[in-house]
């Protein structure tokens, strides 16, 4: 992978594919700055090939942020979301630089 295509630690991105039931999905995880200097989580979600949804949850401080994005990425390994490639999703916002 090289540098456009590799996701900074502060994006995750998730699929799930299974063609027995009709299913593309893809989740992805990103921290973005506030107006007032905290970090938000905007969660990413939808059928491959669509923009999908997003929600954010404003969580505070950037250490909260990246605890947060870690736990949800791990409830959707558990439900066999597996790591995806970040150039498949062009309409992703850019991700937060440290």
């Amino acid at each position: 992978m090289n540098e456009t295509t590799t996701p900074p630690n502060d994006t995750i991105v998730l699929r799930r594919i299974d063609p027995a039931r009709n299913m593309a999905r893809y989740y992805a995880l990103t921290l973005e700055p506030t107006l007032f200097g905290e970090v938000a989580v905007m969660r990413h979600w939808g059928r491959i090939g669509t923009r999908g949804r997003s929600k954010s949850c404003f969580l505070g401080p950037m250490e909260a942020a990246r605890t947060a994005l870690r736990r949800q990425a791990e409830r959707k390994r558990r439900r066999g979301y597996g790591t995806a490639d970040l150039s498949s999703f062009p309409y992703l916002p850019e991700p937060l630089s440290p």
